[in-house]
């Protein structure tokens, strides 16, 4: 690996900080990535839409050996945990991209490990690949980023499902 050599790295920073590094990361030409989803509350009869980080705490960062120095100076970063397989990664941050691009409003929750890769044939989350899972009589697909242990659930109908190989 040389010293010019951009690679992912997924960032552990300081709590309620990750807006912070991403500012950063853009002030410096660091190609990042956060993923953001909707919320919308209502305040004293307002309607008011927030945007939250899916996966608190974390945040996608492509850097240099050399740049490494100048991400740790912004005080934010708590951990830098280095990308083992690449193409992976980058295959499950562009599924995130994807999920949340055809629904802003979905929520991570616990990577699930059981069930069989499939791939979604139709509506909005056609092409993205998962673990599917049975809750409740409703059928999810799990997008697993296995770096941090966390997913994106989307709810498809069975219909809507055939097998990765």
């Amino acid at each position: 690996m040389g010293d010019d050599e951009t690679l992912w790295h997924v960032l552990h920073v300081k709590p309620r900080c990750e807006k912070k590094m991403e500012e950063y990361c853009v002030a410096r030409r660091l190609t990042c990535y956060l993923p953001l989803r909707e919320e919308t509350k209502v305040y004293q009869r307002r309607r008011v839409t927030v945007h939250k980080p899916v996966f608190p705490g974390y945040v996608f960062i492509q850097f240099s050996a050399a740049a490494r120095v100048e991400v740790l100076k912004s005080n934010l970063v708590v951990r830098d945990l280095p990308v083992v397989d690449q193409s992976v990664f980058v295959r499950q941050i562009e599924q995130v991209r994807l999920a949340l691009a055809a629904d802003p409003t979905l929520d991570a929750c616990g990577a699930f490990t059981a069930g069989r890769r499939v791939r979604i044939t139709g509506g909005p989350f056609m092409g993205l690949e998962g673990v599917v899972q049975t809750v409740r009589a409703k059928t999810r697909v799990m997008l697993n980023v296995e770096m941090i242990g966390q997913a994106l659930a989307v709810e498809v109908g069975i219909e809507m499902l055939e097998r990765a190989d």
